[in-house]
């Protein structure tokens, strides 16, 4: 196989599992240390504002409803969100941030942009706009191989 292939691979694989070793880290080490990353990412897929229904978070998520359930029931137990029903639909469950949520959902966020500029500090404005290049062709590809894999 050819070594790029590899080393790209290789490169690949470590900056997810460091990204997630910096993510989980930062959490157990904050404010929010009885969050899982499980749960920080539901958090972000319900959302700042307004409320989702249980069936657009768990498509986001990509998770079952009984999947979901369990999270949320978790989450509304540990005061990040809320659930209610529709008033139109009784059968709509509609799920929102509490103000907990939202500060946990801010901080998290300012995180990954701290973490961002970290990085991006070691970095000419040449390879910055390589890079966001590369990781737009990367992204653009991921997600084709995804939807692809969906329509088997």
């Amino acid at each position: 196989m050819n070594e790029k292939l590899i080393e790209i691979n290789k490169m690949l694989v470590e900056v997810y599992d460091d990204v997630n070793n910096i993510e989980e880290y930062s959490i157990k080490q904050g404010a929010f240390n009885d969050l899982s990353i499980t749960e920080i990412h539901t958090i972000e897929a319900v959302g700042l504002y307004g409320s989702k229904t249980m069936s657009e978070i768990s498509t986001l998520l990509g998770i079952t409803m009984g999947t979901l359930t369990i999270a949320v029931d978790k989450l509304i137990k540990k005061g990040y969100l809320e659930r209610s029903r529709s008033n139109s639909d009784r059968r709509i469950v509609n799920v929102n941030l509490t103000k907990r949520g939202k500060l946990a959902y801010r901080i998290h966020e300012k995180f990954h942009l701290d973490m961002v500029k970290a990085i991006m500090l070691d970095f000419t404005p040449q390879e910055e706009e390589a890079l966001l290049t590369a990781l737009s062709k990367l992204n653009r590809h991921l997600k084709d191989i995804y939807i692809g894999s969906e329509k088997l």
